[in-house]
Protein backbone atom coordinates (compact mmCIF):
# COMPACT_ATOMS: atom_id res chain seq x y z
CA UNK A 1 0.00 0.00 0.00
CA UNK A 2 2.85 2.41 0.86
CA UNK A 3 4.45 1.54 -2.45
CA UNK A 4 1.30 2.70 -4.31
CA UNK A 5 0.69 5.82 -2.21
CA UNK A 6 4.24 7.12 -2.42
CA UNK A 7 4.29 7.43 -6.25
CA UNK A 8 0.78 9.01 -6.21
CA UNK A 9 1.82 11.52 -3.53
CA UNK A 10 5.00 12.25 -5.46
CA UNK A 11 2.98 12.88 -8.68
CA UNK A 12 0.55 15.12 -6.79
CA UNK A 13 3.39 17.10 -5.22
CA UNK A 14 5.04 17.50 -8.60
CA UNK A 15 1.77 18.59 -10.17
CA UNK A 16 1.19 21.16 -7.41
CA UNK A 17 4.75 22.46 -7.72
CA UNK A 18 4.36 22.69 -11.53
CA UNK A 19 1.06 24.59 -11.13
CA UNK A 20 2.71 26.94 -8.62
CA UNK A 21 5.66 27.39 -10.98
CA UNK A 22 3.29 28.14 -13.89
CA UNK A 23 1.41 30.72 -11.84
CA UNK A 24 4.68 32.25 -10.65
CA UNK A 25 5.98 32.35 -14.22
CA UNK A 26 2.74 33.88 -15.53
CA UNK A 27 3.02 36.75 -13.05
CA UNK A 28 6.55 37.57 -14.22
CA UNK A 29 5.74 37.95 -17.91
CA UNK A 30 3.47 39.91 -20.19
CA UNK A 31 -0.12 38.85 -19.24
CA UNK A 32 -1.36 39.07 -22.83
CA UNK A 33 -1.96 35.94 -24.91
CA UNK A 34 1.16 36.66 -26.93
CA UNK A 35 3.24 36.91 -23.75
CA UNK A 36 1.77 33.67 -22.40
CA UNK A 37 2.42 31.94 -25.71
CA UNK A 38 6.04 33.11 -25.71
CA UNK A 39 6.44 31.91 -22.08
CA UNK A 40 4.98 28.52 -22.97
CA UNK A 41 7.43 28.16 -25.87
CA UNK A 42 10.38 29.28 -23.75
CA UNK A 43 9.55 26.77 -20.97
CA UNK A 44 9.02 23.93 -23.46
CA UNK A 45 11.79 21.43 -24.10
CA UNK A 46 12.95 20.54 -27.58
CA UNK A 47 13.30 16.90 -28.57
CA UNK A 48 14.34 15.93 -32.09
CA UNK A 49 13.25 19.32 -33.42
CA UNK A 50 9.83 19.11 -31.71
CA UNK A 51 8.64 21.22 -28.78
CA UNK A 52 7.39 19.30 -25.79
CA UNK A 53 4.70 21.44 -24.17
CA UNK A 54 3.62 20.93 -20.58
CA UNK A 55 -0.09 19.98 -20.67
CA UNK A 56 -0.80 22.19 -17.63
CA UNK A 57 0.74 25.19 -19.38
CA UNK A 58 -1.20 24.36 -22.56
CA UNK A 59 -4.47 23.99 -20.59
CA UNK A 60 -3.88 27.29 -18.80
CA UNK A 61 -3.06 28.99 -22.10
CA UNK A 62 -6.20 27.55 -23.73
CA UNK A 63 -8.30 28.64 -20.73
CA UNK A 64 -6.89 32.16 -21.05
CA UNK A 65 -7.61 32.08 -24.81
CA UNK A 66 -11.23 31.09 -24.12
CA UNK A 67 -11.53 33.77 -21.39
CA UNK A 68 -10.12 36.39 -23.76
CA UNK A 69 -12.49 35.26 -26.51
CA UNK A 70 -15.44 35.40 -24.08
CA UNK A 71 -14.43 38.93 -22.97
CA UNK A 72 -14.02 39.96 -26.60
CA UNK A 73 -17.41 38.44 -27.45
CA UNK A 74 -19.05 40.39 -24.61
CA UNK A 75 -17.28 43.58 -25.69
CA UNK A 76 -18.36 42.87 -29.27
CA UNK A 77 -22.00 42.46 -28.18
CA UNK A 78 -21.79 45.67 -26.11
CA UNK A 79 -20.10 47.49 -29.01
CA UNK A 80 -22.71 46.23 -31.48
CA UNK A 81 -25.47 47.36 -29.10
CA UNK A 82 -23.80 50.77 -28.80
CA UNK A 83 -23.47 50.99 -32.59
CA UNK A 84 -27.13 50.01 -32.98
CA UNK A 85 -28.20 52.59 -30.36
CA UNK A 86 -26.01 55.22 -32.00
CA UNK A 87 -27.50 54.28 -35.40
CA UNK A 88 -31.00 54.82 -33.98
CA UNK A 89 -29.87 58.09 -32.41
CA UNK A 90 -28.31 59.22 -35.70
CA UNK A 91 -31.53 58.26 -37.52
CA UNK A 92 -33.59 60.29 -35.01
CA UNK A 93 -31.19 63.23 -35.32
CA UNK A 94 -31.42 63.02 -39.12
CA UNK A 95 -35.22 63.07 -38.85
CA UNK A 96 -35.01 66.08 -36.51
CA UNK A 97 -32.57 67.81 -38.89
CA UNK A 98 -34.88 67.08 -41.83
CA UNK A 99 -37.84 68.46 -39.86
CA UNK A 100 -35.82 71.50 -38.80
CA UNK A 101 -34.64 72.12 -42.36
CA UNK A 102 -38.23 71.81 -43.59
CA UNK A 103 -39.44 74.24 -40.90
CA UNK A 104 -36.58 76.60 -41.73
CA UNK A 105 -37.42 76.43 -45.44
CA UNK A 106 -41.10 77.16 -44.66
CA UNK A 107 -40.11 80.05 -42.37
CA UNK A 108 -37.77 81.48 -45.02
CA UNK A 109 -40.52 81.11 -47.63
CA UNK A 110 -42.98 82.93 -45.34
CA UNK A 111 -40.41 85.65 -44.60
CA UNK A 112 -39.66 85.98 -48.31
CA UNK A 113 -43.36 86.15 -49.26
CA UNK A 114 -45.41 89.36 -49.30
CA UNK A 115 -49.19 89.40 -49.78
CA UNK A 116 -50.49 92.29 -51.87
CA UNK A 117 -54.19 92.48 -52.76
CA UNK A 118 -54.52 88.81 -51.83
CA UNK A 119 -51.73 87.76 -54.20
CA UNK A 120 -48.55 86.21 -52.83
CA UNK A 121 -45.26 87.63 -54.13
CA UNK A 122 -41.67 86.88 -53.30
CA UNK A 123 -39.72 89.95 -52.18
CA UNK A 124 -37.87 90.14 -55.49
CA UNK A 125 -41.09 89.88 -57.55
CA UNK A 126 -42.83 92.33 -55.22
CA UNK A 127 -40.01 94.86 -55.68
CA UNK A 128 -40.22 94.41 -59.46
CA UNK A 129 -44.00 94.82 -59.36
CA UNK A 130 -43.87 97.96 -57.18
CA UNK A 131 -41.12 99.61 -59.24
CA UNK A 132 -42.94 98.69 -62.46
CA UNK A 133 -46.13 100.25 -61.07
CA UNK A 134 -44.27 103.39 -59.95
CA UNK A 135 -42.58 103.76 -63.37
CA UNK A 136 -45.90 103.21 -65.18
CA UNK A 137 -47.65 105.82 -63.00
CA UNK A 138 -44.76 108.26 -63.50
CA UNK A 139 -44.98 107.82 -67.29
CA UNK A 140 -48.78 108.28 -67.17
CA UNK A 141 -48.37 111.40 -65.01
CA UNK A 142 -45.74 112.84 -67.39
CA UNK A 143 -48.07 112.13 -70.34
CA UNK A 144 -51.00 113.84 -68.55
CA UNK A 145 -48.83 116.84 -67.63
CA UNK A 146 -47.61 117.18 -71.23
CA UNK A 147 -51.16 116.89 -72.56
CA UNK A 148 -52.38 119.40 -69.95
CA UNK A 149 -49.55 121.80 -70.83
CA UNK A 150 -50.50 121.52 -74.50
CA UNK A 151 -54.18 122.19 -73.68
CA UNK A 152 -53.24 125.09 -71.38
CA UNK A 153 -51.09 126.55 -74.16
CA UNK A 154 -53.96 126.09 -76.64
CA UNK A 155 -56.41 127.70 -74.16
CA UNK A 156 -54.08 130.68 -73.65
CA UNK A 157 -53.68 131.04 -77.41
CA UNK A 158 -57.46 130.95 -77.94
CA UNK A 159 -57.98 133.34 -75.04
CA UNK A 160 -55.49 135.75 -76.61
CA UNK A 161 -57.27 135.40 -79.97
CA UNK A 162 -60.61 136.03 -78.29
CA UNK A 163 -59.28 139.14 -76.57
CA UNK A 164 -57.87 140.42 -79.87
CA UNK A 165 -61.16 139.76 -81.67
CA UNK A 166 -63.10 141.27 -78.78
CA UNK A 167 -60.88 144.37 -78.92
CA UNK A 168 -61.30 144.63 -82.66
CA UNK A 169 -65.05 144.24 -82.28
CA UNK A 170 -65.11 146.95 -79.59
CA UNK A 171 -63.07 149.21 -81.87
CA UNK A 172 -65.41 148.39 -84.77
CA UNK A 173 -68.45 149.10 -82.57
CA UNK A 174 -66.96 152.40 -81.47
CA UNK A 175 -66.15 153.38 -85.04
CA UNK A 176 -69.56 152.23 -86.25
CA UNK A 177 -71.24 154.19 -83.46
CA UNK A 178 -69.24 157.29 -84.31
CA UNK A 179 -70.02 156.80 -88.00
CA UNK A 180 -73.70 156.30 -87.19
CA UNK A 181 -73.71 159.46 -85.09
CA UNK A 182 -71.93 161.33 -87.87
CA UNK A 183 -74.41 160.04 -90.44
CA UNK A 184 -77.27 160.92 -88.09
CA UNK A 185 -75.89 164.47 -87.76
CA UNK A 186 -75.46 164.73 -91.49
CA UNK A 187 -78.99 163.42 -92.02
CA UNK A 188 -80.29 165.92 -89.49
CA UNK A 189 -78.39 168.70 -91.22
CA UNK A 190 -79.90 167.67 -94.53
CA UNK A 191 -83.36 167.61 -92.99
CA UNK A 192 -82.80 170.98 -91.48
CA UNK A 193 -81.70 172.27 -94.87
CA UNK A 194 -84.76 170.70 -96.49
CA UNK A 195 -87.08 172.24 -93.91
CA UNK A 196 -85.39 175.59 -94.38
CA UNK A 197 -85.70 175.29 -98.16
CA UNK A 198 -89.42 174.45 -97.84
CA UNK A 199 -89.97 177.44 -95.57
CA UNK A 200 -88.37 179.69 -98.14
CA UNK A 201 -90.58 178.38 -100.84
CA UNK A 202 -93.70 179.46 -99.00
Amino acid sequence: MKKILLPIIAILLMSISVQAQIKADSTKIDPTLTGQYQLMLSKSKTLNGYKLVNPSRLSLFWKNVRDSLAVNQKQLVVTRKKIQDQGKEISELNKQITGTESSLANSNAKLNEINFLGIGFTKGNYNLFVWGLIITLAIALAFIILRSAKHIHEAKYRSTLYEEISQEYQNYKTKANEKEKKLARELQDERNKLDEFKNRGK
